[in-house]
């Protein structure tokens, strides 16, 4: 006689299936949970020094990757996402961190600015997938504005000097 599946048993053997299908799909995801991440926030050493209006705008769209003051929400400890935020972080202060604007140099600040002004110009910034879950990060032409201003006057600042510079020295 073969063993073949009655009406009696065919819900049990099916339930067996999910219930190891589940496993199956489970573990992994636990699994990935204890693949550390660094969260931390190193200490400031100094803060970049702009205009208040500008500062609100850099804390609203720009720290949470560009400073040593992240705030790391929910989804920042669940694995993978948390592998793709703590990724742009560290990217992010790699290339830009207005919590250490000490370790720049008068050239590489003004460059970082006009870098800043155009990223956000260009709609590179702030990324699309971070203001997919900070909506409040979205810049508004005014927002675009207040950056621009900032930047040209950080240029016009760093013309003048030059300008007066190359007049005669024997001029009276």
């Amino acid at each position: 006689m073969t063993d073949h599946p009655t009406p009696t048993n065919a819900p049990k053997r099916t339930r067996t299936i999910i219930l190891i299908a589940l496993a199956v799909l489970l573990l992994p995801v636990i699994g990935i949970q204890l693949v550390p991440v660094s969260r931390a926030n190193p200490p400031v050493t100094q803060e970049i020094d702009a205009p208040d209006e500008v500062m609100a705008v850099l804390r609203r769209s720009c720290y949470d990757c560009h400073s040593n003051e992240t705030r790391w929400p929910w989804y920042s400890y669940v694995a993978p996402v948390s592998w793709r935020v703590a990724g742009h972080v560290d990217h992010g202060r790699a290339n830009l961190n207005f919590s250490e604007w000490d370790t720049y140099d008068d050239a590489q600040r003004r460059h970082h600015i006009e870098e800043c002004y155009e990223e956000v110009s260009q709609g590179y910034m702030p990324l699309s997938d971070y203001l997919g879950m900070h909506p409040e990060a979205e810049l508004s032409d005014a927002d675009r504005a207040v950056l621009k201003a900032w930047a040209e006057d950080l240029g016009e600042e760093d013309a003048a000097p030059a300008e007066e510079s190359d007049a005669p020295e024997d001029a009276p």
